[in-house]
């Protein structure tokens, strides 16, 4: 099987550093791994998906690549996937709390049930909290990292995704904001990154779309379809040296979907 060759050294983002994505087995965690690893980053796998974890491992190239088993709603798990990171390779520069899940589109909020909103909250909220709790841990003492929590179109505005989702993701915004403002003292960055609908399974799943539908979705900028790289290219430069002044920051990566109302204004779509 063939390996993810790494960028020449000049090239590289990521030379010498470390990271550790949750829900990095699939999706738009699958690509932060790859990309990290092209750039010269060591980095830890760690999702509930052993097959596909262990796959993507193996597909990366071990040298490069370690898949860890971890539920990001228990903070056994999560503390354990930093502890194995750091065991391997030593430190701890790059924490990417990506994992996350949505509940059925139920628009009615009377057919919303406490526990499924519960269940999503728990990994998508208390999750994040997790593991920018162990990263914490063990990047104040080193007195640098950065910390990105990946949210959504939903952390901004509201009627996109179901109740659950939305407001998990718009809390996941606020607990950037303010584990910014504590750990920027000990040299740690902390932002969001907020990316709009990407045509893959899972969104063609939650909105029950096929892909003309998927053609029909609007979006302000013409031209231009949002793949699963475009948004592990934007964790990139969070991740680097390249944004070492930013921090507290949600780096939207949406097409300026949520910058304007398309049915009214001077630049009216509709």
């Amino acid at each position: 099987m063939a390996r993810i060759q790494q960028l020449p050294l000049l090239a590289q983002r990521l030379d010498g550093k470390v990271a550790l994505i949750t829900g990095g087995a699939r999706g738009i965690g699958e690509f932060m791994a790859k990309l990290f690893c092209k750039h010269g980053a060591k980095v830890v796998i760690a999702d509930i998906r052993d097959q596909l974890g262990q796959a993507l491992q193996h597909e990366i190239g071990t040298e490069c690549a370690t898949y860890v088993h971890c539920d990001v709603s228990k903070e056994t798990d999560v503390e354990n996937a930093v502890n194995i990171t750091v065991s391997k390779y030593g430190k701890l520069d790059i924490m990417v709390n990506n994992a996350a899940i949505s509940d059925d589109a139920k628009p009615n909020i009377l057919d919303n049930d406490v526990t499924d909103f519960e269940r999503v909250v728990r990994v998508n909220l208390v999750g994040p909290f997790l593991g920018t709790k162990h990263a914490a841990r063990v990047m104040i003492p080193a007195k640098r990292g950065s910390i990105i929590i990946v949210g959504s179109v939903s952390s901004s505005v509201g009627g996109v995704a179901s109740h659950a989702y939305t407001s998990s993701k718009h809390a996941i915004v606020g607990l950037a904001k303010n584990t910014a403002a504590e750990l920027g003292q000990f040299g740690i960055r902390v932002n969001s990154l907020s990316c709009y609908c990407i045509h893959n399974e899972l969104a063609k799943d939650f909105f029950k779309l096929d892909d003309e539908g998927f053609s029909n979705i609007y979006s302000n900028l013409k031209g231009v379809t949002l793949k699963e790289e475009d948004v592990a290219q934007a964790a990139l430069y969070l991740a680097s040296d390249e944004s070492k002044y930013i921090s507290g920051h949600n780096l939207a990566v949406d097409g300026g979907f949520t910058t304007i109302n398309p049915s009214f204004g001077l630049f009216s779509q509709f």
